[in-house]
């Protein structure tokens, strides 16, 4: 394997020097901090051991080597993408700072990767899961886990987003919850009259269980702490396969499902992109071509000459 975790002394405060700009001016959260971190010291690593360089020695050429190296690996092209996406945006550090005065990422392009449209549930399996009355019953760990779910179908979250819920991010009088995203961004997200009403009773049945966590954290065990990314997944997959066959059932199929339902009945794709808390539109548009495949599928049963 070429990939080293370790680098050069003047390397790694380099890197450090990154890492402090992007937590404190850029505000990235924790997750995206320590997958630049990684990626900054498999580079540095492959540099030192490859060339006896430094990072603000390196070239053009070398980064392409780098390159050729992943690939050789079996590193996928969305994975080689999103490393260079991090290469890019250390040089551009350094360039500001005067550190280099060329910027050896400049003329490099990340290969190219096939679109993946995002996975969903249908809503009739979802309606099936959550309002058959099967799969859940009274107790506590089952309310939690249904409201896990409907908390993600009814709002369009992230998992963090999830995590992070607190019982005062409820609004019951105007419908909404409020959620700090990436990069620590609040916003206000609306959701259902039924879903507000939900909640309040999952709190209110989550106070009888008298936990001695006080944290005021929407979403605990089933010993009242706080959850944690591995809890949340391990309940979604296990519900959804319930209801699905499909491979992927993550916290994060929830999120498209609620797109996907959002644009299949006619919701503007700027607002979508708001609600989902997106960056840019670019990432919101992919699920159009989820619902390009629906109007095509109508088209073939509906159309006497399709």
């Amino acid at each position: 394997m070429y990939i080293h975790l370790s680098g050069t002394y003047n390397g790694i405060m380099l890197i450090e020097s990154f890492i402090a700009y992007i937590q404190q001016e850029k505000r990235y959260s924790s997750n995206t901090v320590q997958s630049y971190r990684t990626d900054l010291l498999q580079f540095d690593g492959y540099i030192v051991n490859t060339f006896e360089l430094g990072l603000k020695d390196v070239a053009y050429l070398h980064v392409r080597n780098y390159m050729s190296a992943l690939m050789e690996d079996n590193i996928g092209a969305n994975s080689i993408g999103r490393k260079l996406s991090t290469l890019r945006s250390f040089y551009k550090y350094l360039l500001r700072e005067k550190i280099i005065t060329i910027n050896p990422m400049s003329a490099v392009k990340a290969p190219k990767t096939s679109k993946r449209l995002p996975v969903f549930v249908d809503e009739q399996k979802l309606d099936v899961l959550l309002d058959s009355g099967e799969y859940f019953d009274e107790s506590f760990p089952s309310i939690r886990d249904k409201m896990i779910i409907e908390v993600f179908f009814g709002s369009g979250i992230r998992l963090a987003e999830l995590i992070a819920l607190r019982e005062s991010d409820l609004n019951k009088y105007d419908h909404s919850i409020k959620v700090l995203g990436k990069g620590k961004k609040e916003r206000i997200i609306p959701i259902s009259k039924q879903l507000v009403i939900q909640i309040e009773a999952y709190i209110t049945l989550k106070t009888a269980q008298d936990f001695s966590n006080k944290s005021g954290t929407l979403f605990v065990t089933d010993k009242g702490a706080d959850v944690y990314p591995m809890f949340i997944y391990r309940a979604v997959q296990r519900y959804l396969s319930f209801v699905s066959t499909q491979d992927k059932r993550s916290p994060h199929v929830l999120r498209h499902s609620y797109a996907t339902a959002l644009l299949n009945r006619g919701a503007d794709l700027n607002a979508i992109k708001e609600l989902l808390g997106h960056a840019s539109l670019a990432a919101t548009q992919v699920y159009t071509h989820n619902s390009i495949e629906r109007l095509k599928l109508i088209y073939k049963q509906a159309h006497p000459k399709a």
